[in-house]
């Protein structure tokens, strides 16, 4: 009977042993997790690339898609930008998180090619002041010297008649009279009035003078254009071009002007129109 009793006991014992030993590799502490800042570096690289793609279609379809993020779920949306579409195929998380992918339509900060283009219009719109500018100082300077003009005409005006009423009042017959009015200071007061409105200084011929001017203007607006289009290589792409219009248009306007000055000149020489040079002879 001891015997028997013995190899159940050992029967009992054995399955013990054999269950705890199965159950101390359960214990093992379990696989450290992937690290999170991997998963956000990867993130942020598929957000650059992203906003890079949307760089390449017009500014409305990225404004569009942050209004609006459920398009970016939609194919029949999605299907006329073909690499848009395999890019958010090869990238479900971007429609799972659009407000971190393509950022928040009431705080999201204007890409590039919108500051470039707001860069632009502030240029366009400080030249556009700087004409009003110069116009209304311009017409102001005019009105100026019109009013001094016409105060010095009057003053000049009344010193001469004043002297010609003392000189009349010192004749005391017709026949002085007449011989005042034959003599050489009866002309030059017949002629007085158109002496005196003549107050600036003698300038040059009308065809010369305008000649002259044109050419002058001509120089200026094309060194001008010039200066932009060498001030347009270092801006932005977006601007460039438009400089090279504004420049390529301004060169066009200059030589316009010394071009008209040269056929101006020679229909002058042709018509008889200038003056030929005096010469001394000793």
């Amino acid at each position: 009977m001891r015997p028997l009793r013995t190899l159940t006991i050992l029967a009992l014992l054995l399955p013990a042993a054999a269950s705890a030993q199965t159950r101390t590799p359960a214990a093992a502490p379990p696989a450290a997790a992937p690290e999170q800042p991997a998963i956000d570096e990867n993130a942020r690289q598929t957000r650059d690339r992203l906003r890079e793609l949307l760089d390449l279609y017009p500014p409305s379809l990225g404004q569009v898609l942050r209004l609006d993020p459920s398009l970016v779920s939609r194919t029949d949306y999605i299907a006329p930008y073909p690499r848009l579409a395999a890019f958010l195929g090869q990238h479900p998380e971007v429609a799972h998180n659009p407000a971190f992918f393509l950022g928040d339509a009431r705080f999201n900060a204007p890409d590039a090619r919108n500051r470039n283009i707001d860069v632009l219009e502030g240029v366009l719109a400080g030249m556009a002041g700087l004409s009003i500018f110069a116009t209304v100082v311009g017409l102001i300077v005019w009105v100026i010297r019109s009013v001094i003009t016409y105060r010095s005409w009057k003053h000049i005006v009344k010193i001469q008649t004043e002297a010609n009423t003392k000189v009349f009042d010192r004749l005391t017959s017709n026949e002085e009279l007449l011989a005042y009015v034959q003599s050489p200071a009866g002309q030059r007061f017949l002629t007085s009035t158109s002496t005196a409105v003549d107050l600036s200084p003698r300038s040059i011929g009308a065809p010369i003078g305008r000649i002259l001017w044109s050419i002058q203007v001509g120089v200026v607006v094309a060194i001008a254009g010039l200066g932009v289009f060498a001030a347009s290589n270092v801006v932005v792409d977006e601007i460039r071009p438009v400089l090279h219009v504004i420049s390529i248009l301004a060169i066009a306007i200059g030589v316009g002007f010394v071009v008209s000055a040269l056929v101006a000149y020679l229909l002058s020489q042709r018509l008889g129109l200038l003056e030929a040079p005096r010469t001394s002879h000793a």
